[in-house]
């Protein structure tokens, strides 16, 4: 028996879910009202350890968002984007409406067609330098959604971020609560719709090197291997803080990691300085004039690896139906 096409929508859905999120809690549900789409965040679904004012959640929304909008856009369609339009609805991150055809250019098809193949990369990367020409386009990215990314290694701020991740982790060590919500969302079974799976966590490092990876991602059941020596690290940022530049952040920095995998790249996160107060605050000041750091990517050349589970669209996805409309 055939299988029916996919729709533009489920092709559009299918895309939005495979946006990264902190521990792939994935804390998004989306509405369809007509030619209308609402990017919801999903409370339940926040780290109230990690997250507490849930910002990772809103960035993690945010690249939903622009996971739906590629999609819609390389299938030539028009799409308006509104970030936090009602105040009175917090939750509520965005609002996609549809708006006519536009024909799309390959550079949208490219992106759209990253999507499926972009995923953390937690394994060791090479000692291979990312050329000036890649390095442009991943900043070229950020630009184009409102952010910006900074290389840390053209500036004297890579040793002292390197030195708050360090100590980040060591807190997070010493945390129980932090430990024990880790637990629950690590270390999960392959094929598990959340959560991070065994086989997407990387070797144990033979020694420590500048930047510490999560010690809760690694596996232990790998051998020991040598990881880059000096990881390129990128910080996407916005000129702008607070709930609307979460989202927008998290827009650019999923236009930047798809960016990135279509030069073939690979990247992951080192979020721990974002996750504990102090670092948080120690961050922020050290890129004082240049904007409100949202996120810190480890980039480089590495090996394919598994992608991890999601959960269905539909456990995600709410019709609504019009009052004046009659349902069925």
């Amino acid at each position: 028996m055939s299988r029916p096409v996919p729709t533009v929508f489920d092709q559009a859905f299918a895309a939005a879910v495979r946006a990264p999120s902190p521990h792939n809690t994935q804390p998004w549900r989306f509405v369809v009202e007509g030619d209308v789409i609402e990017v919801w965040l999903d409370r339940e679904r926040v780290l109230p350890v990690a997250d507490p004012h849930r910002r990772e959640a809103r960035l993690a929304c945010g690249a939903a968002a622009f996971n739906l909008f590629i999609s819609l856009r390389a299938n030539d369609l028009a799409v308006v984007v509104r970030t936090l339009p009602d105040p009175a609805e917090p939750d509520l991150v965005a609002v996609l409406r549809l708006d006519g055809n536009r024909k799309a250019v390959q550079a949208e098809r490219r992106l759209a067609e990253a999507v499926f193949r972009r995923h953390t990369n937690r394994r060791p990367f090479l000692d291979k330098e990312v050329p000036p020409g890649v390095r442009t386009a991943v900043k070229s990215a950020a630009l184009a959604e409102g952010g910006q990314v900074e290389y840390l290694d053209a500036s004297g701020r890579y040793s002292p971020v390197a030195s708050l991740v360090r100590q980040a982790e060591s807190l997070q060590e010493d945390d129980l609560a932090f430990r024990t919500e880790t637990a629950f969302w690590t270390h999960r079974p392959p094929g598990s719709p959340d959560g991070v799976p065994r086989t997407a966590d990387g070797p144990p490092p033979d020694h420590h090197g500048v930047v510490t990876l999560r010690a809760s991602h690694e596996n232990a059941a790998l051998p020991a291997r040598e990881y880059e020596q000096q990881p390129l690290l990128a910080v996407v940022l916005t000129r702008d803080r607070g709930a609307h530049a979460e989202v927008r952040a998290g827009m650019a920095m999923q236009r930047v990691l798809l960016t990135a995998t279509a030069e073939g790249l690979a990247a992951s996160f080192l979020s721990q300085p974002f996750e504990t107060p102090w670092t948080r605050d120690a961050l922020d000041r050290l890129f004082t004039g240049l904007g409100q750091p949202h996120t810190l990517l480890r980039i480089g050349y590495g090996y394919p690896t598994r992608l991890t589970a999601r959960r269905a669209v539909a456990d995600v996805l709410t019709h609504r139906v019009r009052p004046d409309v009659p349902a069925g």
